[in-house]
């Protein structure tokens, strides 16, 4: 393809030798045209195209975009004024031209009514040499008698104050009657008839003027022009506070959004009624924000239970890793203490840490939620177990198992045996170590309606203070914070482990205490299966 500049400079000497030819002849016609109506120049000059194509696309673009920009309000307001203004046009236009047609239509039978009146008898003689005029009367309709050529032969009757007729056409001899109109110089439209005599030889002829159907139509075009602005103005102020009113649910779930995004996570969208579309809107984003709301508090509690985790196991972990090191060091620099006693505080210490991190892996493990072993497990039999335990441990205290239903028949659960064991043990123990010397113990079994095994433990202790017992299945949670970090102690994790152990079973594990009266820790827990107690 050639280059639009290589077609300039090809038919510039073409066009200048052109030029100096036309000038030396003197002549000054146009461009010299080739039999096929296109001129030299037009060939050797191609058209560039026209961009008014895409300038048109690019404004009817922008004009959308600026329609994306518009409030919506604006949006609803301009387009019902539009509506109901091309409403008001085409309704008033309507009403306009049926009056009109019925108007003319009127006077159309009033001519064909005038038209088949007889001609009144020529007046006496001496009445016609003395009158230069015809005579007026009263009437909206010219009457004249026309003869074949279209001369007026007489006057008939002629308005009062009325404009002059203009010139009348030919008469037509082909028909007997027609309508016709006519125009005068004035531009006032007149309707006719001409109906055709007996005699073939005169024509009478009625008309009238338009004048008053223009006039009256054009005062109802006024009218309506008048009152439809004045129902626009109306209509567009209604609107405008009509749609204003119903977007404002809208403005109340904006500044509800942007004090959600400051950090309020506590505003909720005032509610309409329900079969409103803003009350369903409202009550979805309230559903919506509420669950946001819950997952926030649920992310700022598991994080900061992770601080906590963090900062109580590494301080746990510490206590151990300072006594072994601190004996090490006694270890070194005095030799005359006992190294058999030295080395075996520092095993003690080395065991407390290997319990402290296998509670954690099995923490670890729990919130894997890692399958555990189920089968049938007899829950009393691991309880009388942990209650000889105790007793082993607690020569001194009274410690009974008590059976909390009437029946003589095993209890038992499906589940992990070694872990349930775990769940009393740590139960019994946490009673143990939490109890002053010689407290009462009791650990009761039984099963329970809604198919449920319950297993409780119980002391006659101070019991747990206030708020306490919310927390005491959290990890590294300690009723008594005052208490050192020492064997007796123990590491803050029995509870959790238990309650962890319990999930995984699919039970639940509470505490209730009051201060001064004990407190009582019940698991339940559900009950194993007809077909696999057989089993």
């Amino acid at each position: 393809m050639r280059r639009v500049t290589d077609l300039l400079h090809a038919g510039r000497p073409a066009g200048a030798a052109g030029a100096r030819t036309r000038a030396r002849a003197g002549g000054t016609a146009g461009p010299a045209r080739e039999p096929g109506g296109e001129t030299a120049r037009a060939r050797r000059w191609p058209r560039l195209p026209r961009a008014d194509r895409p300038l048109c696309s690019l404004s009817v673009r922008e004009l959308r975009r600026r329609a994306a920009r518009t409030p919506l309000w604006l949006r609803l307001v301009a387009g019902t004024l539009l509506l109901v203004t091309l409403a008001i046009a085409l309704t008033g236009g309507f009403a306009v031209q049926l009056l009109r047609g019925y108007l003319v239509e009127r006077v159309e039978t009033q001519l064909a009514a005038v038209g088949r009146r007889p001609v009144e008898p020529p007046p006496p003689p001496q009445a016609t040499a003395t009158a230069s005029r015809p005579p007026r009367q009263f009437g909206s309709f010219y009457i004249v008698v026309l003869d074949r050529d279209g001369a007026v032969v007489r006057t008939v009757q002629e308005p009062p104050n009325a404009d002059p007729l203009p010139a009348l056409p030919r008469p037509r001899q082909d028909r007997r009657q027609w309508l016709f109109t006519m125009e005068a110089p004035s531009g006032v439209v007149w309707r006719a008839i001409a109906v055709r005599e007996e005699g073939g030889t005169r024509f009478r002829v009625a008309a009238v003027s338009l004048a008053d159907i223009d006039n009256t139509v054009s005062q109802l075009e006024l009218i309506v022009v008048g009152v439809g602005l004045a129902v626009l103005v109306a209509l567009g102020v209604a609107c405008y506070w009509l749609v204003r009113r119903s977007l404002r649910p809208l403005g109340e779930i904006e500044r509800t959004a942007e004090a959600i995004a400051a950090g309020d996570l506590s505003r909720r969208v005032p509610l309409r009624h329900r079969r409103t579309e803003m009350g369903r809107l409202g009550r979805s984003i309230n559903g919506m924000l509420t669950q946001i709301e819950t997952a926030f508090r649920e992310r700022e509690a598991s994080q900061e239970r992770m601080r906590r985790f963090m900062a109580d196991a590494s301080h746990e972990l510490r206590t151990p890793l300072t006594s072994i090191r601190g004996f090490a060091e006694l270890y070194r620099q005095q030799s005359s203490q006992d190294p058999v006693l030295l080395l075996r505080r520092i095993e003690d210490q080395a065991v407390r840490m290997g319990l402290l991190v296998d509670d954690l892996l099995l923490l670890a493990r729990l919130d894997q939620q890692r399958p555990l072993e189920r089968r049938p497990v007899d829950v009393l039999s691991l309880a009388a177990g942990a209650v000889l335990d105790a007793q082993t441990l607690a020569p001194d205290r009274e410690i009974d198992l008590l059976r909390l239903d009437d029946s003589d028949e095993p209890v038992r659960v499906l589940g992990d045996e070694a872990r349930l064991r775990q769940v009393v043990g740590n139960l019994v123990g946490n009673a143990l170590r939490h109890t002053p010397a010689g407290t009462a113990l009791r650990v009761g079994v039984g099963t329970v309606p809604e198919s449920q095994v319950l297993i409780e433990v119980a002391d006659d202790g101070p019991g747990l203070g206030p708020g306490d017992a919310e927390r005491v299945f959290e990890r590294f949670y300690r009723a008594d914070p005052s208490r050192s970090r020492s064997d007796s102690g123990g590491t803050g994790l029995g509870l959790s482990i238990a309650a962890a152990l319990v999930q995984a079973h699919g039970g639940t594990i509470t505490a209730d205490s009051e201060p001064g009266h004990g407190a009582v820790f019940r698991v339940r827990l559900p009950e194993c299966p007809p077909d696999e107690r057989l089993g």
